[in-house]
């Protein structure tokens, strides 16, 4: 009914009226196809509520509402001090001081005109909020062309609140396509505390956190190896499931960089490319280039196919062009193809795999062998009659340009008895590692071939024992859990035997519980020791584990004989060093951790390392870790942490500082400012990019929530420097 009749020019009592409204037609890949934006709701059979305090006209054609005049038409209401209701046309015109609701999105302005049905019209002297991204601003006028469409005439753009906002777009023209999640501007030009920052002829934006294509901002940065950096990338968003990152970047040192990045994403594949290059650089007078591409495609349900190609153009990239695809880590860009297929109870693998070295002159890294190819087959079951066997092999062709090359087989079952109760377990095993070599030895009498077969028995057991106890407060069960492994593998002379791929192990607890003391398969340790441990967990009655204690050495019956290299010399100690370790989370707010390695042959501690993570809050983290080597001769601390250091103002950052150079080895400090619609950061960085090299980056960055962030990006330092960090302005 009609709300509010104060006045009729007529005793014709009007009835609700009713008439049809139509409704209108760098995130991850997924997120476009999973977060699609809502549809707008059909309206076409929504009823029109009229109200006033005065009303006059003809019920069947027009109506006239006059002071308070109200327009309802589902998620559509209109308020105005005069409105004119034409039913034929389904269309209002408004006047006075009119405030209009549209799916949410609120306008105010002094005079509308609007087709109900079709949501298109006009408002002139706006001012508007959207509710999706709480952007606002004000305009000359505002153009409807459709229920999710709008055209603002010499209008402002912010996310920012207030009358006087600290940024603001302006421009001639902007479309707003809710729709789409899209907005564009013309004639653009960013105010940043009314300060002209940017300027465009052409400019787009996004409406929600949905991918759209267009000029992504552009980043500026410094570094001490090529000086000021500008890019200004271009986003393709070629479908849901594909797009394209063009990025040209000027290095004032050295020249112009090209480069692109794609990514694709299927149900039976997906895959990402990294290419960039520099024509003559400026520095070294040559061209330099690099390239990353992964790809993982399943051929059927049960075959994979996979590749990882990656290349450079010379040794120096890492230290030249830091921030770019190869970084100080990646010294040794794999090329690797291969298939999988997995059967029932198999696996049957065949890859190939080579290296491209990146040479640090000050550290010369060896080549290791390329796989050419290499097929791995594997097979097992649990629980046959109680028992679990498995069965591995693997035939490699190993290439090398300086080094001896050859063939190698290797065949390797098991078979193992396990017996389990709540109490206690023991699994006796039983394996046989069978290894044949064909060599290409262009050495004058040199062997071409060799063999082995070495057994090895082994017998994991423990023992559990629980108890109700405290922890901190808080009841809890302690377990105490005493472990012993035992292994036997005879011995074998394996001097004379090529090593392509094996070396002694770390030493840890996972290595103290194996079988054999090297990785790879070109030695197989000599065995007659026994492992102890004892483990002690706390667990609290919601089955979290709260604190973690252990403590293991293994005994060696026998001399050490079998050593990776005939360099290398054998091992006559009786027992291992001692590891003790200690891991939990103590509280809601802090956790520890622990490990040190203790040698009882010279009585001191040969590794040790100690963590503590602080985090009482969000955007609160502080972390310490300190880790002493004395085999590579590290004495490390490392500190890091997000704080708050006064009101808006949060410092970030972290420091790794070798306490034997008495220097810092790596280091991260930064600051941000959090407002309500903007964000500044300012982060320098200097890390390690060879021996006695490193590169120093300075990143400014300010953010203006719901439009763009200008300037270089320091987010991925910050989170992989500071374990905990969180962007300050997410909830």
């Amino acid at each position: 009914m009609i709300r509010r009749p104060r006045f009729f020019p007529s005793r014709q009592v009007f009835r609700t009226l009713t008439v049809a409204v139509s409704a209108a037609a760098l995130p991850t890949l997924a997120a476009a196809q999973t977060n699609p934006a809502p549809p707008r709701p059909d309206e076409r059979d929504a009823p029109t509520t009229l109200g006033a305090e005065r009303m006059t006209g003809r019920p069947d054609r027009e109506i006239i509402l006059e002071r308070n005049a109200e327009v309802t038409r589902g998620s559509t209401s209109l308020n105005a001090d005069k409105a004119t209701y034409d039913i034929i046309e389904d269309e209002v015109e408004a006047t006075g001081t009119v405030r209009i609701k549209r799916f949410g999105d609120r306008y105010t302005g002094e005079e509308l005109k609007l087709k109900l049905d079709t949501g298109q019209g006009y408002i002139i002297n706006p001012t508007y909020k959207l509710e999706n991204n709480n952007a606002q601003g004000r305009a000359d006028r505002i153009d409807f062309l459709a229920q999710d469409q709008a055209v603002i005439e010499q209008g402002t753009y912010s996310t920012c609140e207030g009358p006087d906002p600290d940024w603001y777009l302006k421009s001639s023209k902007l479309n707003l396509d809710s729709g789409r999640d899209i907005g564009t501007a013309s004639t653009a030009i960013v105010y940043f505390k009314g300060v002209p920052i940017l300027g465009s002829p052409y400019m787009s934006f996004p409406l929600s956190d949905a991918r759209k294509s267009g000029m992504l901002p552009p980043t500026v940065g410094t570094t001490n190896k090529g000086g000021l950096e500008v890019m200004v990338p271009y986003y393709f968003n070629i479908a849901p499931n594909r797009d394209l990152t063009v990025y040209p970047r000027l290095i004032s040192r050295r020249g112009l960089q090209l480069g692109a990045k794609a990514r694709y994403l299927g149900e039976t594949y997906s895959g990402e490319t990294n290419i960039e290059g520099m024509v003559n650089d400026r520095v070294t007078g040559t061209n330099r280039y690099a390239i990353s591409s992964t790809h993982l495609q399943s051929l059927t349900p049960s075959l994979t196919f996979s590749s990882n190609i990656n290349a450079a153009s010379d040794d120096n990239y890492p230290n030249d062009f830091s921030n770019t695809i190869t970084t100080a880590s990646q010294r040794l860009l794999s090329r690797d193809v291969g298939l999988n297929y997995g059967g029932s109870f198999w696996n049957a693998a065949l890859r190939a795999t080579n290296y491209q070295v990146l040479q640090d002159p000050a550290a010369p890294i060896v080549r290791p062998y390329g796989r050419l190819p290499q097929l791995t087959y594997l097979a097992g079951r649990q629980d046959v009659n109680g028992f679990d066997w498995s069965a591995g092999a693997d035939m490699t062709r190993f290439w090398h340009p300086d080094l001896v090359r050859g063939d190698r087989l290797v065949v390797n079952p098991r078979l193992s008895y396990p017996i389990l109760n709540p109490g206690y377990f023991v699994t006796p095993s039983v394996s046989v590692h069978a290894t044949t070599y064909s060599l290409q030895n262009e050495t004058p009498g040199a062997r071409s071939s060799f063999s082995r077969v070495l057994p090895t028995l082994s017998v994991d057991s423990g023992l559990i024992f629980e108890r109700e106890t405290g922890f901190l407060g808080r009841p809890a069960t302690q377990t105490l859990e005493p472990r012993l492994f035992y292994v036997y593998t005879p011995f074998k002379d394996q001097s004379a035997f090529p090593n392509f791929d094996s070396a002694l192990a770390d030493f840890n607890f996972a290595q103290l519980f194996s079988e054999n003391r090297f990785a790879g398969n070109d030695r197989i340790s000599d065995a007659n020791q026994l492992t102890a441990a004892l483990v002690s967990r706390f667990i609290e009655e919601s089955g979290e584990e709260r604190m973690r204690l252990a403590l293991a050495q293994r005994y060696y019956f026998n001399d050490q004989r079998v050593v990776a290299n005939t360099l290398g010399a054998s091992s006559v100690d009786a027992r291992s060093d001692i590891l003790l370790a200690a891991a939990g989370q103590v509280s809601s707010t802090l956790s520890v951790e622990a490990s040190i390695q203790y040698s009882q042959t010279v009585r001191s501690t040969s590794r040790t390392n100690y963590g503590v993570r602080w985090q009482p809050a969000p955007k609160k983290v502080l972390n310490l870790q300190y880790r002493r080597d004395q085999p590579a001769a590290l004495e490390l601390v490392d500190v890091s942490g997000q704080w708050p250091i006064a009101e808006r103002w949060y410092g970030v950052g972290r420091i790794n500082y070798s306490i034997r150079d008495k220097k810092v080895s790596e280091g991260v400090l930064g600051v941000e400012y959090k407002a309500d619609c903007w964000v500044f950061r300012a982060v320098a960085q200097r890390r390690p990019t060879g021996t006695g090299v490193a590169t120093s980056a300075f990143f400014f960055q300010l953010e203006l929530n719901g439009l763009s962030r200008i300037g270089s990006n320091p987010l991925e330092v910050l989170r992989t420097n500071v374990p905990g960090y969180q962007v300050i302005n997410q909830p």
